[in-house]
């Protein structure tokens, strides 16, 4: 295959890059680019934080106090159920850890990089020294290096410097003269590119480069409490001063009526350990981590976990048309050139371009970068390759001088070119159509022509540029745009075809009462044909002139029902997050452009681009949709609802499966009956509500009403008065069934062992059938037998084959006081714990009922 100038070129600006092989031998030899030690618990910090937790202290005291009874069997046994609870908690905590480490190796600053002589992109952890580096506007800049080419090249070094003002760049290799030049021929790790694009031979990586050096972290980030772990946090705090009170109460009293203050710390011990909330942060954490992962394999990054407890609340989704909404695939539509008008339905069916449109094709291709990434700029290279090849409109040996970047003020932009031997350079510009006519100062009559030109193909849903040309001689060149004597060349229209699952995910957003919100920079006919095409109800368009006109009461009074925004600017997003903020809606809001970020940071769920975004805007944001799609924004709502429900759900059946050990360890004392319960139960019993909160209600599916309830109210909380009520009732519940069958067996005669064996049974039963229970909020057996997931099965299997191993075989039997049973007892006393699950749906139904 031959050469062509523009790939040679290509090749020239574009160095190969490091081989697989030699990359490999680098992060062999060197290791990753990583600044910071890994912030993730090792197994000996995970076992210490674990041991230093009441519950296992409490369980340390017990085993003591047996030990100086005299009991060393019943106190190794107990020291048993330490290392079991221990070990199933480290498995715990390691899955947990190694869902964060996989989040945290997403979310790390992607880096673009020559490899093998074809672009990549890798995590930034990934870089290598002599790597080179593409480095383009809103990059964060992964490791120190030497600038081997820059356009336009600025980095805010604020970070290592404190000084605000961005540093320009050139290659290295240009002035060597002094320390100032010297260090503008390289860019270091954390600083940010504000403007221009360059390329970049890695010097330095990790601890090697000058953020290492001087010993800044970027992998540690500080994040303040969430509202959902501070109001964990206090209700575990409240439970925890009630436990212990009980503690002092229950021992007293034990020694008051029987005497034995070892038997009665025990007692107290026994009732501590059956209310102390420590699964409280466990299932928070879980369940968030967990979620997260969930969340990722919707293609969306979590960078921050509180971002999940937002997303049930969310009531306005505010998303970007391109890329979004659309397939953000590009395709030359439609071309306008003086009088002639061009439709193309599909590029690759155009035989010929006719004559007339050359210079219109021409001029887009050199208002465009060289090497675009940018789809729209894409399809004029695209098409100029197909009909331009071989023509004198084609300019691989012209050079690039000057670039004159978009801004709020003028939406359009100029390349100035120096055209090799001759004294004049070509100027030419694309942009917003309203803005090249600006540019061209067309009279009135021509003005007319051309919006009117650009305004039917909006129309027809397609994005529309104006095109301009210019002459410039000299080296003197002007500051401003609007300096040059431009000439008007054409319009060209491109089609972004809609995604064909958006109608269907936004008629789910308005289903389940979240609006929809479009913001795009295009222009206003443009943005209502797509909406429309996409289901939403908008009757008019309001433009960022228009914003800008209005004071905020006028906007409050605009935002209502779908919008739809045209024209507007970067800033003018943070605008409209606050207007919707102040009127209490949550706001999720999309953005991908370094002007993005305050949006992003305003917003109550900033969700930033993954493929085109900037590294600025994924650090601002909560989210990363590592595809550029609404439906994967929706998907992520469906999910943090369904999080939000079953965390829910765990955290009513933890409280209500602490009830009955409170009255198991209370009752017999008050009434004078032997005591049921000791601290090698609630051990056991602490197998089974681990589990079942952490492993069993994380995996419950989504109720098909959950999303056809509205969104969840942001001072909602998460266990509100209606919860503990239901769990304290179905607590009590579970109590008054154990209990009357531990007196009813006792009166009949039964043994104490035997008669602790049937409420150990039931109890256990009981929980089980809570576990069902407490998966729905509506009442109704049915419900609570209903699509339940594989491993709740396993779950309560497991349970009962425990349970038949500790209370019928004699070895494990003995450690617990319990003594053998005939079947129909053992089957009896199930049975009795399991129809506590009809008691359980009929308190759902009185206090569903009551606060309805």
């Amino acid at each position: 295959m031959n050469e062509t100038p523009a790939d040679a070129r290509r090749s020239a600006e574009f160095p190969p890059g490091l081989s697989a092989a030699a990359v490999r031998a680098r992060q062999a030899a060197e290791g990753y680019n990583e600044m910071a030690a890994d912030q993730s618990r090792s197994l000996a910090r995970i076992s210490a934080d674990i041991v230093r937790e009441p519950m296992f202290l409490l369980l340390l005291g017990a085993g003591g106090i047996y030990l100086l009874m005299g009991d060393a069997h019943e106190a190794l046994i107990l020291l048993g159920f330490v290392v079991v609870i221990m070990a199933l908690t480290i498995v715990q905590e390691r899955r947990t850890e190694r869902a964060l480490e996989a989040l945290r190796d997403l979310s790390s600053p992607r880096a673009l990089v020559m490899r093998d002589g074809r672009p990549l992109r890798i995590p930034g952890r990934e870089v290598v020294r002599d790597d080179v580096l593409i480095l383009t506007e809103g990059d964060r800049v992964p490791a120190d290096g030497a600038v081997l080419s820059a356009h336009e090249l600025a980095a805010d070094e604020s970070l290592l410097t404190g000084e605000s003002v961005p540093v320009q760049k050139a290659a290295s290799g240009a002035a060597r003269d002094s320390e100032a030049s010297a260090a503008a021929g390289r860019v270091f790790a954390g600083t940010l590119v504000t403007a221009g694009q360059g390329l970049v031979r890695v010097t330095a990586i990790g601890a090697a480069s000058e953020l290492g050096r001087i010993g800044k972290s970027l992998a540690t980030i500080g994040s303040e409490t969430s509202p959902l772990q501070r109001e964990i946090g206090a209700l575990a705090r409240r439970l925890a001063v009630i436990g212990l009170g009980l503690c002092v109460v229950v021992t007293l009293l034990y020694v008051a009526a029987r005497g034995g203050w070892l038997d009665g710390l025990l007692a107290g011990i026994t009732l501590a350990m059956g209310i102390l909330p420590q699964e409280f942060p466990v299932i928070l954490i879980v369940f968030l981590a967990l979620g997260a992962r969930r969340i990722a394999s919707a293609r969306v990054l979590t960078r921050r976990l509180a971002a999940i407890e937002t997303l049930g609340e969310t009531t306005v989704l505010c998303v970007d048309k391109t890329g979004t909404l659309t397939q953000n695939r590009m395709a030359v539509a439609a071309l306008c050139a003086g009088e002639r008008r061009l439709v193309i339905d599909d590029e690759a069916r155009l035989r010929d371009l006719p004559e007339p449109f050359h210079e219109l094709l021409e001029y887009c291709v050199l208002a465009s970068e060289i090497t675009p990434h940018d789809p729209m700029e894409q399809a004029f290279h695209r098409l100029a390759r197909e009909h331009l090849a071989n023509t004198e409109h084609l300019h691989p040996d012209w050079s690039l001088a000057r670039e004159y970047e978009l801004s709020p003020d003028l939406p359009a932009m100029s390349h100035l070119w120096r055209i090799p031997d001759r004294a004049q350079h070509a100027v030419a510009t694309k942009g917003a159509p309203e803005a090249i006519v600006d540019l061209c100062h067309l009279d009135a009559a021509a003005r007319q022509r051309v919006l009117a030109a650009a305004a039917a193909m909006a129309g027809d849903g397609l994005r529309v540029l104006g095109v301009a040309k210019a002459t410039h001689r000299g080296d003197a060149w002007p500051a401003l745009q609007h300096d040059f004597d431009f000439a008007f060349v054409g319009l060209v229209g491109l089609a972004d075809p809609l995604r064909p699952e958006v109608p269907a995910a936004i008629a789910e957003c308005r289903s389940d009462g979240i609006r929809v919100m479009m913001i795009t920079g295009d222009h206003p006919r443009t943005a209502l044909a797509i909406a429309r095409d996409a289901g939403l109800a908008v009757a008019q368009v309001l433009t960022g002139a228009e914003l800008a006109a209005l004071t905020p009461a006028e906007l409050a009074a605009r935002l209502h029902g779908d919008c739809v925004f045209a024209r507007v600017t970067p800033g003018q997003k943070l605008r409209l997050v606050d207007a919707l903020k102040a009127q209490g809606e949550v706001v999720a809001m999309t953005g991908d452009g370094v002007n993005d970020a305050p949006a992003l940071k305003a917003a109550h769920i900033g969700i930033a681009m993954g493929k085109r975004g900037t590294d600025v805007a994924r650090e601002a944001a909560d989210l990363v949709l590592l595809e550029d799609d609404f439906d994967a924004i929706v998907r992520a709502v469906r999910l943090g609802r369904r999080i939000f429900a079953n965390l829910r759900q765990a955290m009513i059946y933890t409280l209500a499966v602490h009830v009955p050990i409170i009255g198991l360890s209370i009752l017999p004392l008050l009434f004078g009956l032997p005591l049921v319960l000791a601290p090698i139960h609630i051990a056991f019993l602490e197998l089974i509500i681990d589990p079942a909160c952490s492993i069993v209600f994380e995996a419950e599916e989504a109720s098909a009403k959950l999303m056809a309830q509205p969104p969840r109210r942001r001072a909602e909380p998460l266990v509100a008065s209606r919860h503990i009520a239901l769990s304290l009732v179905q607590g009590a519940m579970t109590t008054m069934v154990v209990i009357v069958l531990y007196w009813v067996s006792l009166r009949s005669g039964t043994p104490a062992a035997q008669a602790r064996t049937l409420a150990f049974v039931a109890l256990v039963a009981a929980n089980c059938a809570l576990i069902f229970s407490s998966r729905s909020v509506i009442a109704g057996v049915g419900n609570a037998l209903r699509d339940v997931a594989p491993i709740g099965y396993r779950v309560v299997a497991g349970t009962f084959v425990a349970l038949i191993a500790v209370t019928a075989i004699p070895p494990l039997a003995a450690p617990f006081a319990f003594a053998g049973l005939s079947a129909p007892q053992w089957l009896g006393a199930a049975a009795a714990g399991v129809s506590a699950l009809l008691l359980f749906e009929a308190a759902k139904a009185i206090v569903g009922r009551r606060q309805a």
